[in-house]
């Protein structure tokens, strides 16, 4: 597998991970059972959103880029999901949109920074050997 395809998919992967992560400790904090499926249930409109984002920024072309890429999965996620939440009679709150848009934040931004700087320090390390 060629390494941007190789690249994409693992981005592609660690969003809907994160998202599925974001999902079941909500779920977990509520005390709502079936934190596996209920998971999903809760998680579908942030992936959605993400999944969108993805599509409208062609995020594939440079998928651990923080700006842009990062930041339109995020804001994606968040606003579309909020949106399919309220189009399907689920919760939102302003608590509830507060907290996903901080921790959708860390998540999704957060590996995209770390691994960019873990590529910086690898180029600087390749470049003094």
């Amino acid at each position: 597998m060629s390494s941007p395809l190789r690249t994409t998919l693992l981005a592609a992967t660690a969003d809907l991970v994160l998202i599925l992560v974001f999902a079941a400790i909500g779920r977990d904090a509520h005390a709502r059972g079936d934190i596996i499926t209920g998971a999903f249930v809760t998680a579908w409109p942030f992936l959605a959103g993400g999944a969108v984002a993805w599509a409208l920024a062609r995020v594939w072309r440079s998928p651990l880029r923080v700006w842009p890429s990062g930041v339109c999965v995020w804001i994606g996620a968040v606003v579309i999901g909020m949106l399919l939440r309220a189009a399907t009679g689920q919760t939102v709150v302003l608590a509830f949109i507060i907290v996903a848009l901080i921790s959708l934040g860390v998540f999704l931004l957060g590996y995209r920074a770390l691994a960019a700087l873990v590529l910086r320090l690898s180029r600087k390390q390749q470049r003094r050997a």
